[in-house]
């Protein structure tokens, strides 16, 4: 397919970059981690044939967080309430008026904030590797310390890659694009802006007024948010559906699982279960 063309939303005063794939008949926000660049999506075989999956059954809307990628860097470290306006923004500037949202990680708990707030507008929600509590994220000061310590130090240079993707360990190609993924999300002094405003993150006290169709994906052995976060979303979430993969990685596009995941997710989108890919795992 061709690459999609980056279009700007307009956020208040600030412009959000976002682009919009897929032959879907319904459409799928998908909501990145804390830093993305979509650029740099279509780079990388892995990224690239993840996100052509969700564009072969929805119309995928995704963007970059104001102050990370290609959208406007210097803002500030936004709010949540800030970032859930520019989903809205986007949503408008690309004709969505209700969508399924797909949220990842950090993008998780801001997807999740976004349908209890906003129940006209969000028809389906889907998190993977996502958290109610930043402590599930980094539990203890010194695990934050560390980031800090490594976003000051190394940042760009893409060691970080193998506590997120441990599968790809050994993939020096998938680490240099992983070092340029670092750079081109955030400077370091906006990484360690936007962790500490992360650090705040606690909506453990709004999910039980999500009332849309959930899926919670995590992996058993996720590296970076401990499946203690994905099960207290479940908890928390009403009639909330909940799937543990065996996997190692954090990010959804990397590990033996891929396509059971993909094939969980586009099965509970679409109410149609695609050819089985892998076996299946345990559902809650």
């Amino acid at each position: 397919m061709d690459l999609p063309v980056t279009q700007y939303a307009k956020s208040g005063e600030v412009y959000v970059a976002y682009q919009v794939f897929g032959s879907g008949s319904f459409d799928l926000v998908f909501v990145p981690g804390w830093t993305s660049n979509l650029d740099l999506w279509w780079d990388n075989p892995l990224t690239s044939n993840w996100l052509k999956g969700l564009g072969r059954f929805s119309r995928v809307i995704m963007f970059d967080k104001r102050g990370t990628g290609l959208s406007d860097r210097s803002v500030g470290p936004p709010g949540m309430e800030q970032r859930i306006d520019d989903i809205r923004a986007v949503m408008d500037a690309a004709g969505s008026q209700r969508a399924a949202l797909l949220g990842i990680s950090e993008g998780g708990s801001l997807a999740a904030l976004f349908a209890a707030m906003h129940p006209d507008r969000c028809q389906a929600l889907v998190l993977q590797g996502a958290f109610a509590r930043f402590t599930s994220w980094f539990p203890t000061q010194s695990d934050l310390d560390a980031f800090f310590a490594y976003a000051r130090e190394k940042w760009g240079s893409g060691g970080n890659m193998v506590k997120f993707s441990p599968s790809r360990k050994d993939d020096q190609t998938y680490r240099q694009w992983w070092a340029r993924r670092e750079r081109a999300s955030a400077s370091p002094s906006t990484a360690i802006a936007l962790m500490q405003m992360n650090s705040e993150i606690d909506i453990s006290g709004i999910l039980p007024s999500v009332r849309v169709p959930t899926l919670i994906i995590h992996r058993r052995h996720d590296p970076v948010v401990e499946i203690n976060g994905g099960r207290e979303l479940a908890a928390l979430i009403p009639n909330s559906q909940f799937f543990e993969s065996q996997g190692i990685d954090h990010t959804p596009w990397t590990g033996d699982d891929v396509d059971l995941i993909a094939q969980r997710i586009e099965e509970f989108l679409t109410g149609s279960r695609p050819p089985a890919r892998a076996c299946d795992g345990p559902v809650y």
